[in-house]
């Protein structure tokens, strides 16, 4: 959606300052700046029109409320210098005249006493000087979206989307080939199942493989919307397929090249629409940085940094969490690290990934159980990923963990070392001598006795013999 801005500014310094940073901002409109407020209201009335309907020379629909809000711009700047009339009052005479557009006042005060009468008087915000983007970018993005939503409301764009509600969730590899699809997937399907509106957006520009994953073959991508200035829903929804999961995808193009279309600007617009339309959006972001998908680092409200725990891909993840730092996309301590194909001969523990990295790490760890995957991977049928998998139950578990499928369950016994599944899918057997009948422990062999002559199981194929081997019934494990 385009942001139509009109800035109010008496002095001509501080015009070509606001001006200068409403230019660099994605997506805005901004207009010449007005001198006084006499201009302002009399620019704000020219644009809304006459207040009733008239019908027009050439004997169409008849112009009315919807084409005055319509007309207006989404967002008006005030400087606290404005005169004749006073900053306070003028905000308040556009929100009464003009309630579908949001002011945003411009002062050197920002304390709470003049925030509160800005508030009063009907402003949606307040930007503080010196002028710094990140604040004003906030700001007028924010009185935009209120701006538009109630525009819907009044019937002034019924295509326009609403203001962005949804999740947006960022999964991104450490290095090539550590699961990060397979885990944005899968916490994607975790989503839908709970109930949620998902999209599944592959950002992956260059070497996106959500499709095959998925088997979709789709003529849209990614790559179409970027040319697009304002995405309506119409248009959102020709590119986005709708998959027999319930899931809506936005894939990467079938050209790697193309992915240069999509810069930093098209990947905020893409992503703000998506997250209008959908409660939960979960980007495939790979493992190489572009100004597209580091957009969508920057903007997500759960960034994922997918790793597994050996020392080459923990040293791959710190030097993207130190790019991310440098380059102002993320802080460290507001990334969530998943760490990948865990056993419980690891080495390299949680612990000490989060003391590498400086990040947060997933309480849910994901077990290396790539056979469970082979199958579904070679077929393209993620999907089809069997319910007992210990693989899809650690990520859809993870899923709730991260608030996208309700509260994880908790289950049963996991204070205990005996009935706590191992991540290698064995389960843990006690040894106690002497154990009551249906304990579930196995029983050792009465002291003195020849080793195989105890009680034990009795097969199909009688009572087991022999010395100890890789199935002995005295073993610390047995296959789950």
């Amino acid at each position: 959606m385009t942001i139509r801005i009109l800035p109010a500014v008496g002095d001509p310094d501080a015009a070509r300052a606001v001006a200068a940073l409403l230019g660099q901002l994605p997506d805005a409109e901004p207009a010449p700046a007005v001198a006084d407020s006499t201009a302002l209201l009399n620019a704000l009335a020219g644009a809304a029109g006459p207040p009733v309907a008239t019908q027009p020379p050439d004997g169409g629909a008849p112009a009315g409320p919807a084409a005055a809000v319509q007309a207006l711009p989404e967002v008006v700047l005030v400087h606290e210098r404005i005169g004749p009339v006073p900053a306070l009052e003028l905000i308040r005479e556009v929100a009464l005249r003009f309630p579908a557009v949001g002011v945003v006042l411009i002062t050197a005060d920002a304390g709470p006493a003049l925030f509160s009468a800005a508030m009063d008087a009907g402003a949606r915000g307040i930007v503080g000087l010196p002028l710094a983007y990140d604040e004003l970018a906030a700001r007028v993005q924010a009185a935009a979206q209120w701006a538009a939503g109630v525009r819907v409301h009044l019937g002034g764009n019924p295509d326009a989307l609403p203001a962005p509600t949804g999740t947006l969730v960022t999964v991104t590899g450490a290095k090539g080939g550590v699961g990060t699809t397979v885990t944005a997937v899968q916490l994607a399907l975790a989503a839908r199942a709970a109930g949620r509106r998902v999209a599944l957006v592959d950002l992956d520009l260059q070497s996106g493989d959500i499709g095959s994953y998925l088997d979709v073959q789709f003529r849209r991508s990614v790559v179409d919307l970027a040319g697009i200035q304002d995405l309506s829903a119409r248009v959102l929804q020709d590119a986005v397929h709708a998959h027999h999961t319930g899931l809506g995808l936005l894939l990467a193009p079938e050209e790697g090249e193309r992915g240069e279309e999509v810069d930093d600007r098209a990947a905020r617009q893409i992503v703000s629409a998506l997250r209008s339309r959908y409660d939960v959006v979960v980007a495939d972001c790979g493992s190489q940085m572009q100004s597209a998908n580091a957009a969508a680092v920057e903007l997500a409200d759960v960034a994922l940094l997918v790793t597994t725990p050996d020392v080459v891909c923990v040293r791959a993840a710190k030097r993207q969490v130190r790019l991310w730092d440098r380059l102002r996309i993320r802080k460290a301590e507001d990334t969530t690290t998943v760490v990948n194909r865990f056993t419980r001969h690891t080495e390299i523990q949680p612990s000490l990934v989060a003391k590498a990295t400086g990040t947060q790490v997933a309480r849910t760890l994901v077990p290396a159980a790539y056979k469970e995957l082979q199958p579904c991977v070679d077929a393209g049928r993620m999907q089809d990923l069997d319910a007992r998998s210990t693989v899809r139950a650690a990520l859809w578990e993870l899923a709730g963990e991260l608030g996208l499928a309700g509260t994880p369950a908790v289950r049963p016994g996991r204070g205990g070392h005996r009935t706590r599944p191992m991540l290698t899918g064995r389960k843990r057997k006690a040894l106690t001598t002497g154990a009551a009948p249906g304990s579930g422990t196995v029983q050792g062999p009465p002291p003195g006795a020849a080793p195989g002559t105890g009680p034990g199981p009795t097969g199909r194929f009688g009572p087991r013999t022999g010395g100890p081997g890789p199935y002995d019934q005295a073993g610390p494990y047995e296959e789950g």
